[in-house]
């Protein structure tokens, strides 16, 4: 548990040192027209945390809520993810970590098995939801690394 939280902690010096001195160029490249550039990935790790966020503190609040699923790619197209600030919304996740995290440290063993019922998923322990939090940020360096890579090969 300690591992996980101490990863939880610090997703955004990830992001942060994964994006460090990046042209906007590079940030706003995108390997196929329909992947996502870094700049979209961000924005898209923001709102993701900003929803997660409120799934962890309801199943923590909440007898077996029901939790919502959101569609991300309706979320970049319909917000105009290109037209956003990027550092901004580092900041958002940033926050949003940094104010759940004394939450999640203080827990006692037993409030780690508390449940939220996804519609289209079924049930998730908090437990799994925070598991899904870290995982979500190593997934998308991982994409963050990949994006950088196509955009070094393109200047080949």
């Amino acid at each position: 548990m300690e591992k996980l939280l101490e990863e939880y902690r610090y997703g955004y010096q990830l992001l942060k040192k994964a994006t460090e001195g990046l042209s906007e160029e590079e940030l706003r490249f995108k390997p196929e027209a329909n992947k996502w550039s870094i700049h979209q990935i961000l924005i898209h790790v923001a709102d993701s945390e900003l929803v997660s966020t409120q799934r962890m503190k309801k199943v923590l609040s909440e007898e077996a809520p029901l939790l919502m699923s959101f569609d991300q790619d309706a979320w970049a197209n319909s917000l105009d993810y290109e037209n956003l600030d990027s550092e901004q919304h580092l900041l958002l996740f940033q926050l949003l970590r940094s104010s759940m995290l004394p939450i999640l440290m203080q827990l006692p063993p037993e409030k780690w098995e508390r449940v939220g019922i996804y519609a289209d998923a079924g049930p998730f322990t908090l437990l799994q939801l925070l598991e899904y939090r870290v995982d979500h940020v190593r997934g998308h360096l991982a994409q963050i690394a990949r994006v950088r890579e196509a955009y070094q090969q393109s200047k080949i």
